[in-house]
């Protein structure tokens, strides 16, 4: 009995070292905005948001200071419990990971540092504060955020990496949307919000790529997780590991080229990388109940409500003309990132699920 109690201490201490890291890392960040503010603002009494204010330096310096973090995190949490699979990959394929989790979580954390000061920027109309408190506000922005990331990117997985990109596909595209120039964009369709030429336009790129580079490196996850479900004996296939990994990796690429390629620069390129991001979603949908066989029916039946509401917008678009472009490419748009969010979500717990089984009949086994 000796062994597991030292196995559970040695984990908890792992897991207090990494949440010690993150106070360490976001006490340095704490002095390193404070510096920043205190500098910057020296002499000067600048406004919470709006020109060059506390919230503007606030957002850069968490961008950096997070991509920063992010990195860090990632690289030492590889030895902590249930992330030692990160040891085996590639290191094109560990470094390719790292930067799309460390782009999501800084761009999240820069946005939220910014919506926060618009907040209290309308809140408190006209207040401006003096070099001290403003390098205190800096401080406290970048200890809060460093702390928040680098516990994120610790203890990463496949069920959390879903739940991020959720939030980071809302955040940012509906900061796009409330940021455009053109109020009427949506009168058009929803790519015009890439192609305004302004801050909104180059965030709703930016973050179309991040995005998909993302979905591109849920493909690791997935096929770990996969590959363990078939080991399980819980799916059929050994190929589906594969063979998911490969959609997810088309589908990504071409949610990315998506951003590389607005209706600006090329019409044909940017509605042959929407059409193959859709073919591939909809090869998924169709292509689970045989290549995931032995998930549980649930996963299925709302894989089939997926299908038929893609089909329902389809025909509400194109058959009855009730939806517009926009309105319809929104849809769709929160279907596919619906289902990517339920299937990481359904995966992980099937996993947990089968080798909670095992365990316990190990254990039983052990027993008698």
């Amino acid at each position: 009995m000796a062994a597991p109690v030292l196995t559970a201490r040695s984990e908890s201490r792992t897991a207090v070292g990494a949440e010690s890291e993150a106070l360490v890392a976001s006490g340095i960040a704490g002095v390193v905005g404070a510096a920043v503010g205190g500098i910057v603002f020296a002499g000067s009494s600048p406004s919470l948001w709006g020109g060059w204010s506390i919230g503007l330096l606030a957002a850069i310096t968490v961008l950096a200071l997070s991509v920063v973090a992010s990195y860090i995190g990632y690289w030492r949490s590889r030895h902590l419990p249930g992330q030692e699979w990160r040891l085996s990959l590639a290191p094109w394929k560990f470094i390719l990971d790292a930067t799309n989790v460390a782009a999501v979580h800084a761009l999240i954390a820069a946005i939220t540092t910014i919506a926060v000061f618009v907040l209290l920027s309308l809140s408190f109309r006209g207040v401006t504060l003096d070099g001290w408190v403003s390098g205190a506000s800096v401080a406290a922005s970048a200890g809060l955020s460093v702390y928040l990331v680098y516990v994120s990117v610790s203890k990463i997985d496949t069920s959390k990496l879903s739940t991020l990109l959720v939030t980071f596909i809302a955040i940012t595209t509906l900061t796009s949307m409330a940021t455009a120039s053109d109020p009427q964009w949506w009168e058009y369709h929803f790519s015009l919000l890439g192609t305004l030429g302004d801050t909104s336009a180059n965030l709703f790129n930016i973050s179309l790529i991040i995005a998909g580079l993302l979905v591109t490196t849920f493909s690791l996850y997935l096929q770990r997780d996969i590959h363990a479900l078939f080991e399980l004996g819980v799916l059929r296939y050994g190929w589906a590991a594969r063979t998911i990994s490969v959609l997810f990796i088309v589908m990504g690429l071409m949610l990315a080229g998506v951003g590389v390629f607005p209706l600006t620069v090329s019409v044909a390129l940017h509605n042959f990388c929407a059409a193959g991001m859709s073919v591939a979603f909809g090869l998924l949908l169709l292509a689970s109940p045989l290549v995931l066989r032995g998930m549980p029916w649930t996963f299925f039946a709302v894989t089939g409500a997926f299908f038929a509401a893609m089909v329902g917008s389809v025909v509400l678009f194109a058959g009855t003309g009730y939806f517009n472009l926009t309105f319809f490419e929104l849809v769709v748009f929160i279907i596919i990132f619906g289902w990517i969010a339920t299937f990481i979500r359904f995966l992980g717990a099937t996993v947990e699920s089968a080798q909670g089984d095992l365990t316990t009949e190990r254990g039983a086994d052990h027993g008698s």
